[in-house]
């Protein structure tokens, strides 16, 4: 994971992500970026797969959006 060269949607590298790996990255999500204002509480892995992609259930967005807001969040903390 790094900020500076985000995943993208397809990337196969995010392919075997599975329901429990997408789970403990909102619980990292939600820890890591409350300071930040970047709360969903309803956050949860989607049932739905685009593409073969398993998708977050934050208004359905790809599981790398996710993974590319930790790295951000990772980044920012680690350079103030």
């Amino acid at each position: 994971m790094n900020a500076l060269h985000p995943i993208h949607p397809a990337d196969p590298a995010i392919h075997h992500l599975a329901r429990r790996d997408l789970a403990d990255l909102i619980v990292e999500l939600r820890t890591e970026g409350r300071e930040f204002g970047l709360l969903w509480p309803s956050a949860e892995p989607g049932e739905t797969i685009l593409n073969g992609q398993l998708l977050v259930s934050l208004g359905n967005v790809p599981a790398s959006t996710l993974i590319n807001l930790l790295a951000l969040v990772r980044e920012f903390r680690r350079h103030r």
